[in-house]
């Protein structure tokens, strides 16, 4: 089969994957088109294929399904999946990103040794994180908050607030870290440490 005939077979897919996508989101052609800005003659010729598709009609489809372009279009998965990124050792902390694009919300699995020169100095940034204790505890400074998380526990916070974390006792602690510079909040949140 030649480009071209490969190409076509991509292009035939588009409508009822379109259909399928919009379907399992509950979604009619009246609300998409309000979503989208794409009249619902429009919506309905791409789904049964009367329609050649485009990045014009694609990219807002895509954004209102919220899913990648990829998915309406059934690319095929290019390459090895594997995230391959060397770690980042900063004295006790070693970072390993889970992530490779840039921009965006980025995921990170931290090991933090613990260390007599580790103090509590807090500091600020721009964007949002989450944290989700994997192994041991982790003391988590919050402006004037000081909670301690055990393993399955997660807390989230806007990074314009003073924060430090660490471990909380003699041990290594691991947890995963999930840091953008905006995003929705996950909703679940540390307990405070009883007094």
């Amino acid at each position: 089969m030649d480009d071209d005939a490969r190409l076509e077979d991509v292009l035939n897919e588009v409508g009822p994957r379109l259909r399928k996508i919009r379907q399992e989101r509950g979604a009619t052609l009246s609300a998409l088109s309000e979503a989208t800005g794409i009249s619902v003659s429009t919506l309905s010729r791409l789904e049964a294929g009367r329609r050649r598709p485009s990045l014009e009609l694609l990219l807002p489809i895509a954004r209102a399904h919220q899913v990648p372009l990829d998915e309406l279009v059934g690319a095929p998965h290019v390459g090895d999946p594997r995230v391959r990124t060397k770690p980042i050792v900063q004295g006790n902390r070693t970072m390993l990103p889970l992530t490779r694009q840039p921009g965006g919300l980025h995921a990170y699995k931290i090991i933090i040794q613990p260390s007599p020169d580790d103090y509590c100095e807090q500091r600020t940034h721009e964007g949002y994180e989450w944290l989700y204790v994997l192994a041991g505890r982790l003391r988590l400074r919050l402006g004037e908050h000081d909670v301690v998380l055990g393993a399955g526990e997660a807390a989230e916070f806007d990074t314009h607030v003073p924060h430090w974390f660490g471990p909380a006792a003699d041990a290594p602690v691991e947890f995963l870290s999930l840091f953008g510079p905006q995003g929705e909040r996950m909703h679940v949140r540390a307990r405070p440490k009883a007094s």
